[in-house]
């Protein structure tokens, strides 16, 4: 007998499509995606549309049950998958909706990538809502997507700044139309562990990744290769933190790159760190190998702190990694990395954005969790594109990043080893809840209350010529 809080027997459950990331795959996404179905898929049943930029195995469907029966411990989950080049089609989703019958439509990653199915809204929510796991990096609040937050019935934000978003652009009328909830990102914290440095795997782990060499400081980055993690910000803010060291004292710190060395969407990061570092290059370590898992428990184990630099991020899931690895993170002040940082409001509450303060990126409030050493952005610039016209860019000096590694650095073994584990404490408490049982939990709670609570949508609407809205900022520009 299944004793898991919340079963529902297979033939009793709903049925989720889940239009994401192929489950099986690495990206962040996929990697939600495929939590989230581990830990819900007692109470429902899933056919995803597995998307890719080529999918080798397009047209097919593949059976993922006993794949999700060992990862989750059930013995009758029911997880199929349809791979596909992209997210689908409209054509894909009707005959899905038709053959496989889904209670809902389940939709994680950037609005832009469903402009054709927001466009299908009509269509589809007279007989099943629309489910909308979202996220957006950065203020001024984007009233571009209204269309696109209007077209879902219940949105889950990802960072409490996505949440804020949602009800300053959709409006005081409809957001209460819809459920909204603050869902952030959350992994298996016994695969992210704290290790014991007499670990001997992880020893064996270190000697590959740091050759025969013992450091005293080791800084890790693990992300992609692209413009917004500012990775040569976080090497040049590396260098003017070794220059306040003795040379013999930097000569056992070292930084590791855990990203592809050369993208062009990024840049060409050998370079970079040869022509600021030369001959002594040697302690910038680049690691661009697919880890397991279990491996990059290893590689945040390795490290004495984590930094991610980015002008714009959603969430930042490396910082989670490392938290539930306590290990403390450095991090700039910006979009749903300022979760994680845990800054506390004039109240002493864990600080929540609102239309009066947005956003902490300008240093409203400085009191933080102890296991994280911020940046606040020196710059705010408004950047845009013609699908996303107007979006802050929240850059931080490389300066003021030196200063916050200078800072860790000072830290002793022994406090960093406390302020980590103190981290880890918050990122699995209820408060903060970044595993993914718990993300679970608030996600199963968020669907029963949809399926008890949603009605179809009329079958058309009037709407009166006049009755187009001027789009104007919808919160303070100064916080």
């Amino acid at each position: 007998m299944n004793e898991k809080e919340g079963y529902i027997p297979k033939g009793e459950r709903k049925k989720i499509l889940l239009i994401s990331d192929d489950i099986r795959s690495h990206s962040g996404v996929a990697q939600i995606s495929r939590e989230m179905v581990i830990n819900t898929c007692h109470r429902y049943n899933y056919t995803t549309i597995a998307g890719a930029v080529n999918h080798p195995e397009k047209g097919q469907c593949i059976d993922l049950s006993d794949n999700f029966n060992q990862m989750s411990g059930e013995t009758d989950s029911s997880v199929n998958c349809y791979p596909t080049n992209g997210y689908g089609t409209p054509e894909m989703v009707r005959h899905l909706i038709k053959d496989e019958n889904p209670d809902a439509i389940f939709l994680i990653t950037d609005p832009r990538y469903f402009v054709w199915l927001f466009q299908m809204e009509s269509e589809i929510r007279k007989n099943i809502p629309i489910i909308y796991l979202n996220i957006w990096d950065d203020y001024p609040a984007p009233m571009y997507n209204k269309e696109y937050y209007e077209s879902c019935d219940m949105l889950l934000g990802i960072s409490k700044q996505t949440v804020n978003i949602n009800r300053l652009v959709l409006g005081e009328e409809k957001a209460s139309e819809r459920i909204l909830r603050y869902v952030p990102h959350g992994l298996n914290h016994h695969t992210f562990k704290p290790l014991e440095k007499d670990n001997e795997e992880l020893k064996l782990f270190k000697k590959q990744l740091l050759g025969n060499k013992e450091y005293d400081f080791v800084l890790l980055f693990n992300s992609r290769n692209i413009r917004r993690k500012s990775i040569p910000d976080t090497l040049i803010a590396w260098k003017m933190f070794l220059e306040t060291l003795p040379k013999s004292e930097a000569k056992q710190c070292a930084l590791v790159l855990h990203t592809d060395p050369i993208d062009n969407n990024g840049t060409d990061l050998p370079a970079v760190s040869d022509y600021l570092f030369g001959k002594e290059e040697n302690d910038i370590i680049f690691s661009n190998s697919k880890l397991p898992t279990e491996a990059m428990n290893l590689l945040y184990n390795s490290a004495d702190g984590v930094v991610l630099l980015s002008s714009n991020e959603g969430w930042g899931l490396a910082l989670t990694e490392a938290l539930l690895s306590g290990v403390p993170i450095i991090a700039n002040v910006t979009g749903g990395m300022q979760d994680q940082m845990r800054f506390v409001d004039s109240e002493g509450k864990w600080f929540t954005p609102d239309e009066n303060v947005p956003s902490n990126h300008m240093k409203t409030h400085q009191e933080h969790g102890e296991w994280a050493f911020p940046v606040f952005p020196g710059a705010i610039s408004c950047q845009g594109s013609v699908p996303t016209p107007y979006i802050y860019d929240d850059r931080c000096s490389p300066l003021e990043a030196s200063h916050a590694m200078k800072a860790l650095y000072d830290t002793s073994k022994e406090e960093r080893k406390r302020i980590g584990l103190k981290g880890r404490e918050w990122a699995t408490g209820d408060e903060a809840g970044f595993t993914s049982e718990i993300m679970g939990k608030r996600i199963s709670d968020a669907m029963d209350k949809l399926f008890n609570t949603w009605e179809p949508r009329f079958h058309y609407e009037f709407l009166k010529d006049t009755d187009y809205e001027r789009r104007l900022l919808p919160h303070k520009l100064v916080y």
